[in-house]
Formats: C-alpha cells, sequence, structure tokens
C-alpha cells in the first residue's frame, strides 16, 4: 500500500473579505503574509500536487493541516475545491486540521473547518459526541487522525490534544492493534527550536500514550521542513516524519515545495519517496 502526506499548502483567497473580518488575529497574520511570506503559497502549486496525485495515484492520502490561511470562509471554499479534484475522493484522503484552519475564535465557533471538510475528515464510524480522533481502516493500514488546532494569540502557533481526545485515542490505538497505525496530526510531538511558541503544550501526555498502546508511524505538518524524530513505543522506537509545505516557494531545494509518499508491505514502512516540486516543469518529481 501506498499512502501520500502533504501538508501546509495555506490556501489564500481574500475575495468578498470585510475589514471587520481582520479584527482579530487575522491582522497579523495578514501582515506577516506582506512581510515575511508574500506569494511563498501559490495555489498553482496546491493544484499540481493534486495533478501528480492523479497522474501517478496512492492507494490512500492524508493531510495534515493548514490547507488555509486566515481561516476566511473563501479560503476554506478554494482549498475544499482543489481537494474534490483528487481521484480518489472523500473515503481515501484523509485531513486534519492545523492552527491555521482553526485560526480565530470565530473559525472555531463556525466549525468552519469541519463544515468545509467533513467528508475528508470524518471516520469510518460516525462520532455521536466528538469529531476527533477519527479512524479509517484500509486493509492491514489503520489511519488515526487527531486534533492539535486551537485558536491561539498573537504570536503564539501552538496546540493541544486535550484528555478527552487522548483517551479516546489510546482506546483506539489498542484496539487497532495488529494493523500498521498511523497517527496524523498537524503539530510535531517531541520538543524543537521552535515549541515554546508553536508546540504541542501536551505532547508529553502524547508520548506517553504511545508509550503505552504504540503505533507504527507518526505523521505531522507545521514546521515547513522534512524532519525525522523516534519516539519510545511499547515494541521499540516509533518513526516520526514530519513533511514540508506543499507549496512553499523557494529556490532552496530543501525548503522547496513537497510531499512524501510512504509504501507498507506487510505492515512494515519498507520506504519513504520525497517529491520535490521542479519550477521549470512546474511538476513534483
Amino acid at each position: 500500500m501506498q499512502i501520500a502526506h502533504f501538508s501546509d499548502v495555506h490556501a489564500l483567497s481574500l475575495e468578498g473579505a470585510r475589514p471587520w473580518q481582520f479584527l482579530s488575529k487575522r491582522l497579523a497574520g495578514y501582515i506577516n503574509l506582506q512581510l515575511n511570506r508574500r506569494d511563498k503559497h501559490p495555489v498553482r502549486l496546491f493544484e499540481a500536487i493534486v495533478e501528480d496525485l492523479n497522474r501517478r495515484p496512492p492507494d490512500e492520502v492524508i493531510v495534515t493541516g493548514d490547507l488555509v490561511n486566515l481561516s476566511l470562509e473563501p479560503e476554506f471554499a478554494l482549498a475544499r475545491s482543489i481537494l474534490d479534484k483528487i481521484a480518489l475522493g472523500p473515503h481515501h484522503v484523509t485531513v486534519v486540521p492545523g492552527n491555521h484552519d482553526v485560526y480565530t475564535l470565530d473559525a472555531l465557533a463556525k466549525r468552519s473547518f469541519w463544515r468545509a471538510f467533513r467528508p475528508y475528515a470524518e471516520g469510518d464510524r460516525a462520532h455521536e459526541d466528538a469529531e476527533f480522533p477519527v479512524v479509517r481502516e484500509r486493509g492491514e493500514v489503520a489511519i488515526v487522525g487527531i486534533s492539535t488546532a486551537l485558536p491561539s494569540p498573537v504570536p503564539l502557533a501552538d496546540g493541544w490534544v486535550g484528555r478527552r481526545q487522548l483517551a479516546a485515542l489510546e482506546v483506539a490505538l489498542g484496539r487497532l492493534a495488529g494493523k500498521f497505525r498511523i497517527l496524523a496530526l498537524h503539530h510535531p510531538p517531541y520538543t524543537n527550536r521552535h515549541s515554546i511558541l508553536r508546540g504541542l503544550r501536551d505532547r508529553g501526555a502524547l508520548q506517553a500514550v504511545l508509550a503505552r498502546v504504540g503505533c507504527e508511524l507518526v505523521l505531522h505538518g507545521h514546521e515547513h521542513r522534512s524532519l525525522r524524530r523516534e519516539l519510545p513505543g511499547p515494541d521499540g522506537p516509533i518513526p516520526v516524519v514530519g513533511v514540508g509545505s506543499g507549496t512553499y516557494e523557494d529556490p532552496r531545494r530543501e525548503r522547496r515545495a513537497s510531499y512524501n509518499v510512504y509504501t507498507v508491505e506487510n505492515k512494515r514502512l519498507v520506504s519513504v519517496e520525497t517529491r520535490i516540486h521542479d519550477p521549470a516543469t512546474n511538476r513534483f518529481i
């Protein structure tokens, strides 16, 4: 089985935006866009990922958040319209939110992410009381997605899992023992140099869950870089892979837009392929 993984495409659309909608963290986000990331996440690279996925389709696709930029409704509509072009369809494309998908209290209250991407974020079993964790079983592979996204004040871009979700995650991972379990989340579940402002606040509690019940692979985004780590598991180290931004336009190869494809055979991770955007052809290679 081949599983593609992309993240942090940051679709931006200001169409129809009103000034009063920026009386929030959006104002700081918009200023940051203009000063530091202007034109760094062109939508055409998001579309190029979709074209590449359709050209050489995997079995499953996982998207670890930050599909939008400022949590504006036109952004959600834009990102959804591009996701819908993936030929596999929502049943085989699993999406979890990033902090930019729940950027403001207004987006949280309106459940903007859930309303936009529900077909991509629902599990095999209907949720009566909660949206996450989401569980999708696909043959020998089980995909478990959790949300780490909550609004935070400037200058924070941190995340939380929360006690209820952690408890449900432990039950789900335990039930799925025997499958190749992939945990998908936005924020990295380990300490790094950005942890104070951008980290997962309850990463220690999440690490404790993984140490008790384990999983076979953890996937995340958020850092816009290709990262590899390991976390302790009950049967040995658990590989943790962070993927770079799928749309970051940069001359440096190590920062250029990319996505990963993981091959799983006999419940083992046997390869990781990174596909990088080629500006000359506007294709991923």
